[in-house]
Order: C-alpha cells, then structure tokens, then sequence
C-alpha cells in the first residue's frame, strides 16, 4: 500500500490531525463571518429605519454602485475572483434591499432584528 495514502486514511495520522487544525480554524473564521454578516444586516435595519423616518427612497442605486465597485477594487487587490464577490454581494445587496423595503413599508413600529428578519 502506498504511504501516502495510508496517512491520508489513518485517524491517527499528523496529517489528518493538520486537516482537523484546519477544518477548525476555518469552523471559527465561518463564525466570524456570519456574525459579520448579522452586523452588516443590523446597520441595514438601522438605515432602513433613518430612511423612513427621513422619506429618503429604499433604493439607492449609486449606492448600491459604490458598494460594488469596491468590492471589485478588493478583488484586484487580493487575488480573490471578481465574479465570486459580485455573485456574493448581489445577494447581500438582495437580502439589504428586502429588509429595508419591510422597514420602509411597515407601520415603523417595530426594530427589525436580522436574527428574526
């Protein structure tokens, strides 16, 4: 049997501990970036909340144009797909969008908790 694949199949093995070390550090980095994510829709919450307050319209386009655009100056500048992060961000921008179309229409009672939106 070949060695390597004797590692890669033994539980024991330093490389699958390697892998379990990697698979958790990446467990933790997932949990930060849902958090973030959370972050992000709160402050969504609390500008769809301005907005109504202010009669300012839900959709910005400019807006929405600037949040792009930088995201595709982070791509260029990381090394991470452009295509990737413009997919990634048309769905945060949706997401955005849907919670503040609810503040913005709703009687504006309510906080809107991305935990519960």
């Amino acid at each position: 049997m070949n060695m390597t694949v004797k590692a890669q199949n033994d539980p024991d093995s330093g490389a699958e501990m390697a892998l379990q070390a990697l698979r958790e550090e990446l467990d933790q980095i997932d949990l930060r970036l849902l958090r973030v994510v959370r972050d992000r829709l709160e402050c969504c919450g609390r500008i769809g909340h301005h907005k109504r307050r202010h009669g300012v319209p839900m959709m910005q386009p400019a807006r929405i144009g600037v949040v792009q655009q930088r995201a595709a100056s982070f791509a260029r500048a990381n090394g991470v797909s452009a295509d990737f992060l413009r997919c990634l961000y048309e769905v945060i921008i949706a997401e955005t969008c849907r919670l503040e179309d609810d503040i913005i229409g709703s009687d504006g009672a309510g906080h809107v908790d991305a935990r519960s939106a």
